[in-house]
């Protein structure tokens, strides 16, 4: 690799099925901090067979699973062979790959995408797999971004992702912080679709709802919001225990959508409120939804909404700096961050 710098291509699916983000991005150090610039980034949409590909997954039996890694593996491939078309160069792939599994709390957590499929396909050493070996030593594997939080956004008291599931990452003494708090795309999402959107435009939908009290009472009672200490969202959680309390109550659309907006005012607003004269990165989808921000808005906080191709890749250009990490075999997952019995540098590196 370049001395002055690192070219690294980040690959983000996210639970929502939003689409592939992929990031062109340069690492390089000045005065013993690391510096980045994405170069190029875009997103490419799923079709609706693999939308359906991803949602089913977990349903397929062994082989028809392993058959759908590899598939999607060399999809991953394809896509950044076509990203980087024939006139850029990358050192380095880092992928995510698209959670189908996460349940820590059994030693299970599983992202689709074969590494060496991935590698083959685009001709780039790769690194995948990152969230195994955390789980593997006692941790969520999630989240993973904080690390880079801590290295490349360290300016910021708090950074607050608003994805599929948000979560928040700060650092207290020594220690970097971070959790997933709440669902938050993945649901209202999930609603738009009974609309024939995709998502709730600024918030409109939530905006003209009337929150139900009971409803907004029941859902921040989950026991999940009670738990301390390092703790992580999936799909599993949010089928079991979210959309059976959300599905139980028979009330207007818009006013669903509204409970669902104060619910999440209420979670991710009482550790918001615990920082006070403080700067939060804001990225993620949800940092385009202006109602949701408008909610999030507290005495003392600053919100900061950075321009559009940070609050969208974000997560992508993490990515990108993990898998260079792990590259020079430097911590990439922080143990007070993850849970797991120490800081660990993660993820499988398949060269070519």
């Amino acid at each position: 690799m370049a001395k002055k710098g690192y070219h690294v291509v980040g690959l983000m699916s996210g639970t929502s099925l939003d689409g592939l983000d992929l990031a062109l991005c340069r690492f390089y150090r000045y005065r013993d901090h690391w510096k980045y610039e994405i170069l190029l980034a875009t997103t490419y949409k799923y079709s609706d067979e693999w939308k359906e590909n991803l949602t089913t997954a977990s349903t397929l039996n062994a082989r028809e699973f392993l058959l759908l890694h590899k598939t999607y593996g060399r999809y991953l491939g394809a896509a950044v062979k076509r990203f980087l078309g024939k006139r850029l160069h990358a050192d380095l792939v880092a992928s995510h790959g698209h959670t189908i599994y996460h349940q820590p709390e059994s030693g299970l957590t599983f992202q689709l995408g074969d590494g060496a499929s991935l590698a083959s396909g685009c001709g780039i050493t790769t690194v995948s797999d990152f969230r195994t070996m955390s789980v593997a030593m006692g941790g969520q594997g999630a989240p993973l971004v904080p690390a880079g939080d801590e290295l490349l956004f360290g300016g910021y008291d708090v950074c607050l992702n608003l994805g599929g599931f948000a979560n928040i990452s700060y650092r207290r003494g020594n220690s970097r912080i971070a959790f997933d708090i709440c669902p938050v795309n993945i649901v209202l999402n999930r609603l738009a679709a009974q609309k024939g959107l995709e998502y709730d435009p600024g918030g409109c939908l939530g905006r003209n709802g009337t929150p139900h009290e009971a409803l907004i009472n029941r859902l921040n009672g989950l026991p999940f919001y009670a738990q301390t200490g390092p703790k992580s969202l999936g799909r599993e959680w949010l089928e079991e225990y979210f959309l059976p309390v959300l599905d139980q109550f028979d009330v207007a659309l818009d006013d669903k959508f509204r409970s669902v907006y104060e619910h999440i005012f209420h979670q991710v607003g009482r550790y918001l409120k615990s920082f006070p004269s403080c700067r939060v990165l804001v990225t993620g989808g949800g940092a385009f939804n202006d109602f949701l921000v408008e909610g999030l808005e507290k005495p003392g906080v600053r919100l900061v909404i950075p321009d559009r191709e940070l609050i969208k890749y974000k997560e992508a250009l993490v990515f990108a700096f993990l898998g260079l990490l792990r590259y020079r075999n430097e911590v990439n997952c922080m143990a007070s961050v993850t849970g797991s019995v120490k800081d660990l540098s993660t993820g499988i590196i398949h060269r070519t």
